[in-house]
């Protein structure tokens, strides 16, 4: 049994935009968000969507640095058709890194690992001791806890 979108029109606009509101403006963003906390279905399927993006982040790095690492075996120990298999690694790793520059730029990916990240940060910085909570520059106390 599928669970259906609490407001249909609005689940489309989402859908459309793969669920990515990072872009909207914060005035604009305040309806997608009371949205998402209302409808189950199109939160399950926002966080389906950033999973892929990260997943595909992933995928390319990790196919870049395979493609280096055949690079370095190969100048390493120098078969014979060396240059040609040096040419092939390469552009491997030229390829991965383009792919990993699409995905970087046509999805909300890296605004999403940036959250996490600052979400991590965020918990660490409340369970710190007042005393060296204190300690830390004003700078970065506003941009852990957002205040």
């Amino acid at each position: 049994m599928s669970q259906q979108c609490v407001d249909p029109i609005v689940g489309k606009i989402l859908a459309g935009w793969r669920y990515d509101i990072s872009g909207l403006a914060l005035e604009m963003r305040g309806d997608y968000e009371g949205h998402f906390t209302a409808c189950d279905r199109c939160l399950r399927r926002q966080r389906l969507h950033r999973m892929i993006d990260v997943g595909l982040i992933a995928l390319a790095s990790l196919s870049a640095a395979v493609f280096l690492l055949a690079f370095g075996v190969i100048r390493h120990f120098g078969p014979r058709h060396a240059f040609w298999l040096e040419v092939a690694a390469l552009s491997g790793f030229a390829l991965s890194a383009l792919i990993w520059l699409g995905v970087a730029v046509a999805t909300p990916a890296p605004v999403t690992v940036l959250d996490a990240a600052k979400q991590g940060a965020r918990r660490v910085h409340d369970r710190l001791p007042e005393e060296i909570r204190q300690r830390l520059p004003e700078e970065l106390r506003v941009k852990i806890t957002g205040t």
